[in-house]
């Protein structure tokens, strides 16, 4: 087995140049999932990873149709009795913004200084492609891969993948695996690798005050009429007491609490306050005053405005009362707290505070229960053994603030989500200049090789 997993590296050693050269091409397609104009690179994109996949071996692949977006899936499922492993990537990127903001043109796609810059480098093309040459390399030296695999690939992974979690839905026996592989995070630091077992959920939704049915001036009414905007600033206010905590009855009641080893733990290997604030580019911290910026980015949940919206008629001039008010909320959950029923709860609690005759709604559009997985769970431990043959490096066991739906999703039906990163914090995933580092692509390359292996045993 280990002179197998050898050969295996050699070939992925071998091929680097051509790897690379094949991102370049995955990178190059716009596939910008929220732009309607762009639905065609999309399909191209998925297109262009089908017939890859087919290229290097993989059997059964095909594009599954959603109403959104193609779902890329293949499989090889020629080692019996050996685990199933479901390899999970999206392909869709971010809009690229403002081309000004970009040092080299976002689809382009430049190497410099040992980095492949173009948007979805990192997020997530350039991972998605480790765990495929790492594939490629086992099919091209022993014919077949030491697990059973299952890919899936989306295409609205950036826009909440609405199509895979019906899909997921409507066929659960599609997705059955032992694990689920995620390369959708980050490492801590160049050459320290993180694995990540923790991910809060997240309910998303858009709270929306309604006043009149057209405006009317505030000179005249001011003072007289009711005011959405007023009203939307009295609830959001509402929704946190003096101690910054969610004021949402019962709220912390399934509030898991996390050990004290655990948080001695963190404290070891997440990042301090002063890091966070400057990865932030902040000066100051808010929150629950007895925990950490890192405790409360990850063990504690939190509520957000990510958005603030009155509407106006054009020709308002400013000078009027708004028709409706609107806020996008978005609720990190930690375990066990269940997304639905918290959902359930602000709901009854906006309704309680606006009081009666005020048309208030809200309207969720993200659901995503927390995940945790055992740092010492068998999968994990392999995870934590490939890194240290692709990576030289034992890996940190990381909690992380951000929500996988997929991961959830999938953890609910039983296969445990093992989510490896080879992504750089500075790689600046959703932002200008985006960017991959090559020799994490190549590392990456062979901690997959060494995970499919570890599992196969």
């Amino acid at each position: 087995m280990r002179m197998k997993r050898d050969e295996t590296l050699a070939y992925a050693g071998s091929h680097r140049a051509r790897f690379v050269e094949e991102l370049k091409q995955l990178v190059r397609f716009p596939s910008v999932s929220a732009e309607p104009e762009r639905r065609g690179d999309v399909v191209r994109c998925a297109s262009w990873l089908a017939d890859h996949l087919r290229l290097i071996g993989l059997e059964r692949v095909r594009l599954v149709s959603t109403r959104g977006h193609p779902i890329v899936i293949a499989e090889s499922r020629r080692a019996p009795g050996r685990p199933t492993v479901l390899i999970y990537g999206h392909y869709d990127v971010q809009p690229a913004g403002p081309a000004a903001g970009w040092r080299s043109p976002p689809f382009s796609v430049a190497v410099q200084d040992g980095y492949l810059h173009g948007r979805g480098a990192s997020d997530d093309k350039g991972q998605l492609f480790a765990h495929v040459k790492a594939m490629e390399s086992f099919l091209r030296t022993s014919g077949r891969l030491p697990v059973n695999v299952l890919c899936v690939f989306e295409g609205e992974e950036e826009i909440g993948s609405r199509g895979l979690l019906a899909l997921l839905r409507q066929n659960p026996t599609l997705f059955e695996a032992d694990i689920a592989v995620i390369s959708d995070t980050r490492m801590l630091r160049p050459g320290l690798p993180a694995i990540t077992y923790a991910l809060r959920g997240m309910v998303g939704a858009r709270l929306t005050v309604r006043g009149l049915e057209h405006e009317v001036h505030s000179g005249h009414y001011g003072g007289v009429i009711m005011d959405p905007a007023h009203v939307l600033c009295r609830l959001i206010s509402g929704l946190h007491d003096d101690r910054e905590r969610i004021a949402v009855s019962g709220f912390y009641d399934r509030v898991r609490t996390v050990s004290r080893q655990e948080r001695m733990a963190m404290a070891r290997v997440g990042p301090s306050d002063r890091r966070m604030l400057w990865e932030a580019g902040a000066h100051m911290t808010a929150g629950e005053e007895d925990f950490s910026a890192y405790e409360r980015a990850t063990i504690r949940p939190a509520l957000t405005v990510t958005e603030l919206h009155t509407e106006l008629g054009e020709t308002s001039g400013g000078a009027s009362i708004p028709t409706s008010a609107t806020a996008d909320l978005d609720l990190r959950l930690v375990p066990d707290q269940d997304a639905r029923e918290t959902e359930r709860a602000l709901r009854a609690r906006l309704a309680r505070s606006a009081g009666k005759g005020i048309p208030v709604s809200l309207v969720p559009y993200t659901f995503a229960d927390p995940v945790v997985v055992s740092p010492l769970h068998p999968a994990l431990r392999a995870a934590a053994n490939a890194y240290r043959v692709g990576f030289g490096a034992a890996p940190a066991f990381v909690r992380s603030g951000g929500s996988i739906p997929v991961a959830a999703a999938l953890s609910a039906h039983g296969v445990t989500p093992v989510l490896m990163g080879f992504a750089l914090p500075d790689d600046g995933a959703h932002a200008p200049n985006e960017r991959f580092a090559l020799a994490n692509f190549f590392r990456g390359i062979a901690t997959s090789i060494a995970f499919l292996s570890e599992i196969g045993r």
